[in-house]
């Protein structure tokens, strides 16, 4: 396996490994938000008997039963009574709107009074956050003793739109980590697949571009990773000027960043591993780049 597969694998357990975990997090998060509006859908329903409740406290019926409450639909619910009631227009709206004051996800909502006979609507009224597009009519009338049921609308709240947006605002934040580590794991612009190219001469230097390493003088000098690029670069145009943009771009580029110092700090570590072998350096030409100057032996 080349070189470059040989970082890309690595650095590819590395990116997979943080990919799940990040997943991971998603994932807990959004079964988290989950769980927290469960748990206000239940706390709401609690609310809407508590409306009923004192609704018939204020008709003056402290001993008849305010029916399971019961969901009609995902943002609509019902308050039934036991026993037939009377309640005034005024009473209604003010219950409703303090007992839903403080509840997190309770937006606007549509309050519809039903004879529930003839499931005729006896009164109904709307209340908004923006005060103008409220319509609460026929304030101070008494409505006669009926078997009545209120259904409650809620206009859909944020939360189901919180929660989306929360997970989908979370998926440009992976975007970017993956786009990050892509560019670190993408390989660098390719150098040959060497199968016949694993080593070279030169001068009495034995570079093993498979295994980083220089053999001098039967002893093995270790290579970095960028080291064995740079050098690689100058192997494969021995005696040849290398322009300096090449090699930065050709090194570091692929990374996001090109810095001129970094070049200089291993183009001097690459001299003094070289320097046992007296017919192999690297030569600064001025205002071009470098070459890789090698003397027969």
């Amino acid at each position: 396996m080349s070189l470059s597969r040989n970082i890309l694998v690595e650095k590819g357990k590395y990116i997979y490994g943080l990919i799940l975990l990040l997943t991971g997090v998603v994932i807990c998060v959004a079964f988290n938000k989950s769980g927290s509006h469960d748990f206000d859908l239940a706390r709401r329903e609690i609310l809407i008997r508590r409306i009923g409740h004192e609704l018939l406290l204020k008709s003056g019926d402290s001993t008849s039963r305010v029916l399971p409450v019961k969901k009609l639909a995902e943002n609509e619910y019902q308050i039934r009574f036991e026993k037939a009631f009377t309640f005034q227009t005024d009473d209604l709206v003010n219950i409703t709107q303090r007992v839903f004051a403080n509840d997190p996800i309770t937006g606007d909502y549509v309050v519809n009074v039903l004879n529930g006979s003839s499931k005729n609507v006896f009164y109904g009224y709307a209340i908004s956050k923006n005060k103008k597009n409220e319509i609460v009519p026929c304030k101070g009338r008494v409505q006669p003793k009926a078997p009545y049921t209120i259904d409650i609308k809620f206009k859909p709240k944020d939360m189901h739109t919180a929660l989306n947006g929360y997970l989908l605002g979370g998926l440009p934040f992976l975007a970017f980590v993956g786009f990050i580590f892509f560019k670190s794991v993408k390989p660098k612009n390719p150098l040959p697949d060497h199968k016949d190219l694993k080593a070279f001469t030169l001068g009495s230097t034995l570079f093993d571009a498979q295994q980083q390493q220089l053999i001098i003088n039967k002893e093995i000098i270790n290579l970095t990773g960028t080291e064995t690029r740079l050098l690689l670069i100058f192997s494969l145009s021995p005696n040849e000027t290398i322009q300096r943009s090449r090699l930065q771009k050709e090194i570091w580029e692929d990374e996001g960043v090109i810095v001129g110092r970094s070049l200089d700090m291993f183009i001097s570590k690459l001299r003094k591993k070289l320097e046992p072998d007296a017919n192999v350096k690297i030569v600064v030409i001025r205002g071009k780049g470098y070459k890789l100057e090698i003397n027969s032996i």
